[in-house]
């Protein structure tokens, strides 16, 4: 026991053990019966079936889309948010983040609202160019995206923020142009931070199913994604949807492990 930390101390209190318990018992015991129900020995063979390696190749792809797009967006917004100095930056804070509490049947009506064939958008594409999105592939990425964009902008307006702005200053004196010093000064030492919210965009991508199914339906082979095939297996055969669900807890927990030193380290908040 170190001499600086009173005697004690690291005791936990049954007031706070108790209900700590039984919170951890709510995460935990359905994890256990996912796992001890989970059909082991035929798992590879449901693997192997045509709709499940399409929905697992959808997922995949659709999910690295997803986080390929949330880099490209979400970088500059999440710049704007850390650096910028405008009216409105707490307004456009708050309508980012409302896909983090919105239900998300919600949010793929929101959707249909804005890309759908009569949407904001989606009505002037579909009249002047032939486009239409919603029960697509491309419906997926973006519903996919407007769940996920907010882990990614607070993730990175974190570690922008945590990095604060003394080396900008430190390079602008030195005559570095803006552009230069977020090229070689913010970006380089942000790093961590994008890379924890681009595992975390790709995760939430993974695992998303309402916006998905109001959005872009439940087609096989088209925008079946793994949580939507497991949400049909469970209605006919519900043994193949918890090995479904195994193989999802396991992408899961791959990406908590990759996650964990920023964890730690409070990166992600």
């Amino acid at each position: 026991m170190s001499r600086s930390q009173p005697a004690g101390l690291g005791r936990i209190p049954p007031l706070l053990l108790v209900p700590a318990l039984l919170g951890t018992a709510v995460v935990v015991l359905p994890l256990l019966g996912l796992v001890s129900r989970s059909p082991w020995r035929a798992l590879p063979d449901l693997l192997g079936e045509p709709d499940v390696r399409r929905a697992l190749v959808l997922s995949l792809t659709t999910s690295t889309l997803t986080a390929t797009v949330c880099l490209l967006l979400g970088l500059p917004l999440a710049w704007l948010l850390a650096r910028g100095r405008f009216r409105g930056r707490a307004v456009l804070r708050a309508l980012l983040t409302v896909p983090l509490v919105l239900p998300p049947v919600v949010g793929g009506v929101a959707l249909l609202g804005g890309f759908g064939r009569t949407g904001l958008l989606g009505g002037p594409l579909r009249e002047a160019f032939g486009v239409s999105l919603p029960f697509t592939t491309a419906a997926v990425v973006l519903a996919h995206t407007f769940v996920a964009l907010p882990f990614f902008v607070l993730a990175v307006e974190g570690a922008l923020q945590a990095q604060g702005e003394r080396y900008d200053a430190v390079a602008a004196t030195l005559g570095a142009r803006r552009w230069t010093t977020f090229r070689r000064v913010t970006l380089p030492l942000a790093l961590p931070g994008i890379a924890a919210g681009t595992v975390l965009a790709w995760a939430r991508s993974l695992g998303e199913f309402g916006a998905t199914i109001t959005f872009a339906g439940n087609f096989p082979g088209t925008t079946q994604t793994m949580p939507l095939l497991v949400y049909t297996r469970l209605q006919d055969d519900p043994s193949a949807a918890y090995g479904l669900s195994l193989v999802l807890l396991g992408l899961s927990l791959a990406v908590l492990v990759l996650l964990r030193d920023r964890w730690l380290r409070g990166a992600v908040r």
